[in-house]
């Protein structure tokens, strides 16, 4: 083979967009087999990005970022007047947009640290919301169209992303029991029904392994050895409940039950919905909101956004979807107009998350359909019900929330078992330990960045630059 043949097929192969096929367990090219910018190579690529792997397990995926998305929002619609009916149309839109771009069920998330300021102080108001949301996705947009989130994204070693991932986890999963702790125990919303929701996830979803119950070449051949028929037909039945049981929508299942418990507690509910779209106003914005929102908002959003969103979603999408990696650059970039767009007409700041990514493949989402879906749902919620569905969601029980919220977490925070080395394993948890206790992933950041910093130092020798011990990678990370 020539040179020229050689480089012609490298190019080739670094083309074609690579899935995880969730039925087969493994890595497959999708149709496509080159890069094609023409309407129709555009339109096709849409159509792959949306198909569902799996629809039951699409569905089920669907509901796996809800435990954030809900309570944050809620909290803000009742305590701070936010239009809910005008987040989940903007929201919904950004589901279906996000699902074509990218073909896997890449979040949309509220900020948080934007939210949790909100709710801690009465004179953060909508406009000072928006404002934040907007500074934010301003900074997070210029960052990626100049290339220099990506120069961040290389910068910043495995370890200290996969401690951030760990602290959030955790983060997700402590707030989860603690909701649950202060429930009681009998009840439409009581800590039994949230245990048998729980031990229901768990049996179904186990702990997210591919379960093997069933069409294995194993089980034919111990089936062709049984010399008792009877045996060999209760080995049927039971493989074919197993394979009923293995493939319910538990989370959509639980989602669904905690809809109908919510009109249950309060069925005079059905006489506070009102049909219709809530109007879509653009905010007004004084100095004063500008200049609050940027620092009480902003400066402790940016850091959460920028490692949170960007870094450690690339990092996590190359886990679990191998060959479909995005880059630093396009996150950024979705995550600044998503805000750039909709805080001018007081839809709730949005980013993606690691938490979002990794709830969603924990209960089966594996493509853009996924998201496309929760979008596709949102958007009719918002423009049929508005504002109004926030008397149902106010009736949603805590602790169904909870459930996800806490599968959400741990999903997440296991993420971080690929640290193989004590050395990345320091630094991980000493990023962790820092972002729980102080409440901040800028400041675990940091600490982790330092301690890092420090261990690369005393590996330092003559004959090694301190450029090379820098970038020095383990195998296990390659």
């Amino acid at each position: 083979m020539s040179q020229q043949e050689h480089n012609n097929n490298d190019h080739q192969s670094s083309t074609i967009p690579i899935s995880l096929d969730p039925e087969a367990g493994q890595v497959v090219a999708s149709a496509t087999t080159r890069t094609d910018y023409s309407a129709k190579g555009v339109v096709e690529k849409v159509k792959t990005n949306l198909v569902f792997r799996s629809k039951w397990a699409e569905i089920n995926g669907a509901m796996g970022d809800l435990g954030t998305y809900i309570p944050i929002v809620l909290a803000l619609t009742l305590a701070r007047d936010l239009n809910l009916g005008t987040t989940l149309i903007f929201t919904g839109v950004y589901n279906i947009i996000t699902g074509a771009i990218y073909g896997v069920p890449m979040p949309v998330q509220p900020m948080k640290s934007i939210a949790a300021e909100a709710l801690s102080d009465t004179g953060f108001g909508v406009p000072e919301i928006m404002a934040a949301g907007i500074l934010t996705g301003g900074t997070v947009f210029v960052l990626g169209v100049t290339g220099l989130m990506q120069l961040v994204y290389r910068l910043i070693p495995l370890c200290v992303v996969r401690g951030i991932q760990l602290a959030q986890g955790l983060s997700f999963a402590l707030t989860a029991v603690k909701s649950l702790g202060q429930r009681h125990w009998v009840g439409l919303d009581g800590l039994i029904l949230a245990i048998v929701c729980l031990v229901f996830i768990v049996i179904v979803n186990g702990a997210g392994e591919k379960n093997r119950c069933c069409g294995d070449p194993g089980d034919d051949e111990d089936l062709g050895r049984d010399r008792n028929r009877g045996s060999t037909i209760k080995k049927n039945k039971t493989d074919r409940i197993r394979r009923i049981v293995f493939s319910l929508p538990s989370a959509f299942l639980v989602f669904i039950l905690g809809v109908v418990l919510a009109f249950l507690r309060r069925h005079h509910v059905v006489h506070e919905i009102k049909f219709g779209p809530s109007s879509i106003d653009v905010v007004k914005f004084s100095k004063h909101a500008w200049k609050k929102g940027f620092i009480k908002g902003t400066i402790p959003q940016l850091p959460l956004t920028l490692l949170n969103s960007v870094v450690a979603v690339v990092k996590l999408s190359s886990d679990l979807f191998p060959g479909r990696e995005f880059t630093a650059t396009s996150l950024s970039v979705t995550v600044g107009l998503m805000n750039l767009v909709g805080c001018w007409f007081g839809a709730m700041p949005m980013c993606h998350g690691a938490g979002g990514l990794a709830g969603q493949y924990k209960f089966g989402g594996r493509s853009g359909g996924c998201v496309a879906l929760l979008g596709a749902a949102k958007l009719v919620l918002g423009l049929v019900l508005g504002t109004s569905l926030a008397h149902v969601l106010n009736q949603f029980p805590v602790g169904i929330l909870g459930v996800l919220l806490l599968f959400a977490g741990i999903e997440l925070a296991m993420c971080s078992r690929d640290m193989n080395t004590k050395e990345d394993s320091f630094v991980m948890l000493m990023c962790t330990a820092v972002s729980l206790v102080g409440s901040s992933a800028a400041l675990g950041f940091l600490v982790g960045m330092i301690v890092y910093v420090i261990l690369r130092l005393r590996n330092w020798t003559k004959d090694k630059p301190l450029s090379t011990i820098w970038m020095q990678k383990h195998d296990d990370q390659l």
